[in-house]
């Protein structure tokens, strides 16, 4: 029996370098800044198991990073957006391009996906609303899937976000859910 590949491989498993010509062979596909075998499949969980290899088990994974790995965005984000919360003082892998903040965060804001902690749709759709500068197309698209995917309309969406006091960007957030309430146009449809 042959041994089997784990499905997410790193500069930790083979060098780089073996790991780019195996890509270059159709062997092995980029994932953000892992390689898969091409019989894998792009999952959410094979996203997060990408940021996982280097990852502190106490960062949490938000915004366009966490969209990405919900699969509501195509891409990972170039500069990945990672939180921590407030006090738990660890700094994400010096080769992780990232931003990292700390926030109020509670239990039910996180969702942990083949181990590595996520921001739940919903609190994912409250940041990109609150925080994404700008909220352009790739972040309105990424909030509309979250949501369809969630099972989050507007209503729960904007609940959320008015039940917490001292909101920092609550009215940004709530103009923007509101503007995404408007049909788009069949000619912006591909």
């Amino acid at each position: 029996m042959t041994p089997r590949l784990p499905p997410v491989l790193s500069a930790i498993d083979l060098p780089l370098v073996e790991l780019q010509c195996a890509a270059l062979d159709g062997e092995l596909f980029a994932l953000d800044q892992c390689f898969c075998s091409i019989d894998e499949f792009d999952t959410i969980h094979l996203r997060a198991r990408a940021l996982g290899v280097i990852l502190d088990a106490r960062i949490i994974a938000e915004r366009m990073t966490a969209a990405w790995v919900w699969g509501a965005a195509l891409n990972p984000p170039s500069r990945h957006q990672l939180c921590v919360a407030i006090g738990a003082r660890t700094r994400p892998h010096a080769s992780l391009n990232a931003l990292l903040r700390e926030v109020v965060i509670g239990d039910d804001d996180i969702d942990t996906v083949s181990g590595v902690s996520v921001t739940s749709r919903l609190r994912t759709v409250l940041d990109l609303a609150r925080f994404s500068e700008p909220f352009g197309v790739r972040e309105q698209s990424a909030v509309r899937v979250l949501m369809d995917e969630g099972a989050l309309d507007y209503e729960h969406c904007v609940s959320a976000l008015t039940s917490r006091r001292n909101l920092p960007q609550k009215r940004v957030a709530l103009e923007r859910l509101a503007a995404l309430q408007t049909p788009v146009p069949l000619a912006c449809v591909s």
